[in-house]
């Protein structure tokens, strides 16, 4: 290859939006909250010299801080060239990272509050080798982060030969205007098909089945830092103890009756806390929630202060998993996830449908290329063997604890042992019954969970692995553990007799085989 062809597949490099710096700048005026705080209750004495001095702490930090978002954001440099895409970054020192198109798994555009506000968005490029080696632009334009990412979708998808030069969105002319013009949106309009939406009533009653109390958690992570705020010790434990017993008496003098409502007030408040709790994350999280089907993919995009807008293409959709709670169950109220090589916040399963019906499951499922079992699948339960080691498993610790308080302690106490081992051994006797599995033509069924039903399909090509897995004791009675191998996440049906793993072994093995795995992914 010429010196010139070399630098032909060599786009310059260039800068984020010019506004990444005091986006960056503003973000990180969040972390200057508590060193403030410790100035001023620190001086809190002083009187007004601790404003005075709270104020320019805060003054020194904020310019410090805008310096440094301002080298940060000269010092990094991208280029999206022929074959790959470069990032180098670093102020003291530098570091260079050059991420090949095959090896990107998806590309998604992320918004917080405050780049909204400026109009950029974060892209990410997900390359799925974990350990934070991600490749993240902050920020580019909306409008230049959109051509981006399909430039680079069609890179990957191989819609440009090498001898073509990668078109950069941020400023492609001439000769590049073409490459551009076939990746970018404006140029050709492509239908959408809308498959799942949330508006606002359907949003509501999601969070209310999303009862949490994290919000205590945070109160607590909180209390470490009280001192600063009020003249006594938070952890004394003689202060506590006094508080206590001050509450055991007014508690006693209120009576039963007065004892009973505040039980019930106390629980109450509790359910308020729970289900706002619950509303605000699910508004936060799903706000908008749209999924569609494009010619690139699935598009889904949700989020309030944060919005995420993800493009999931529809062949590199591994497996679904379709899953519910104990409660939303009893309702008909489930979530579909699609389980792919690319990250969904830290997790490989990105969440296609959060709260819906089985019916309004079903589009989505067939969009991917799923379907889901009919009634003439042939199910197959575990090994009744299985069941019963489950149960003596489940229920020995009990029945062990209990024939310890019988003999060393009070033969009375020995009673609540074993009703706990009692009703472990029923709840999995019964649930035996819903651990199951089928196989058809194409896909591989497994479900489990009695009060929660979960159940994830496979397509059988898509594997890249079958294992028969036993332990010591599955040898000798009979039974095995199929573990499939996917790309980004993990599927295992136990309790198979050991005939039948091996048997499903051979048919799947024969159907990967039919297959070239080089091409399924185009």
């Amino acid at each position: 290859m010429t010196r010139e062809q070399t630098a032909a597949d060599h786009a310059p490099a260039r800068h984020t939006d010019p506004k990444s710096f005091v986006v960056q700048a503003i973000s990180g005026v969040r972390s200057l909250i508590f060193p403030v705080a410790a100035v001023y209750f620190s001086m809190r004495s002083s009187g007004s010299l601790a404003v005075l001095a709270a104020a320019g702490a805060a003054l020194v930090l904020i310019l410090f801080g805008a310096l440094a978002s301002y080298l940060r954001w000269r010092k990094f440099t991208y280029s999206v060239n022929a074959e790959d895409i470069r990032v180098e970054s670093g102020v003291l020192s530098r570091t260079a990272r050059s991420v090949p198109y095959e090896r990107i798994q998806d590309v998604s555009l992320e918004q917080s509050l405050i780049p909204r506000l400026f109009g950029l968005v974060a892209v990410k490029f997900e390359t799925g080798s974990g350990g934070g080696d991600d490749i993240v632009l902050q920020y580019l334009a909306e409008a230049q982060g959109e051509a981006l990412r399909d430039l680079v979708r069609a890179q990957k998808d191989g819609e440009h030969t090498s001898g073509e030069r990668a078109a950069d969105p941020a400023g492609s002319t001439g000769g590049e205007a073409k490459a551009q013009g076939a990746a970018s949106p404006e140029a050709a309009p492509q239908a959408t098909t809308p498959l799942f939406t949330m508006d606002k009533r359907r949003l509501f009653t999601f969070g209310v089945f999303e009862f949490s109390l994290a919000v205590f958690a945070v109160v607590l992570g909180l209390t470490q830092y009280l001192d600063w705020f009020v003249d006594y010790e938070i952890w004394d434990a003689d202060l506590w103890r006094s508080t206590l017993a001050q509450q055991q008496g007014l508690l006693a003098g209120l009576g039963f009756i007065g004892q009973a409502l505040g039980a019930i007030a106390g629980v109450f408040g509790l359910l308020i806390v729970g289900s706002a709790t619950g509303l605000v994350r699910t508004y936060l999280r799903d706000w908008n929630f749209r999924l569609e089907d494009t010619p690139r993919g699935f598009r889904r995009r949700r989020g309030l202060l944060t919005r995420t807008d993800v493009v999931m293409p529809a062949h590199r959709v591994q497996a679904i998993t379709i899953a519910t709670g104990w409660l939303r169950y009893r309702f008909g109220w489930h979530s579909m996830n699609f389980v792919s090589l690319a990250q969904d916040s830290g997790s490989s399963n990105h969440t296609v449908v959060p709260f819906g019906k089985m019916d309004e499951l079903v589009p989505v499922m067939l969009a991917a290329g799923f379907a889901p079992p009919d009634e003439g699948s042939c199910w197959h339960l575990a090994s009744k063997r299985y069941r019963t080691d489950r149960i003596i498993v489940g229920s020995a610790f009990f029945v062990m604890l209990a024939v310890g308080l019988g003999v060393f302690v009070h033969p009375a106490l020995a009673l609540v042992p074993l009703v706990l081992a009692g009703m472990i051994a029923g709840a999995r006797y019964y649930s035996w019954r819903f651990h199951r599995h089928a196989l058809d033509d194409k896909q591989i069924f497994a479900t489990r969970g009695l009060l929660s039903p979960h159940t994830q399909i496979a397509s059988q090509v898509k594997l890249h692995s079958v294992e028969v897995n036993q332990g010591p004791i599955a040898q000798r009675r009979g039974y095995a553990t199929l573990h499939l191998g996917l790309a980004g996440g993990t599927l295992f049906i136990p309790g198979i007799p050991t005939d039948r793993a091996f048997e499903l072994r051979r048919l799947m093995l024969s159907q990967i085989a039919q297959s070239d795995f080089s091409q399924i992914n185009r």
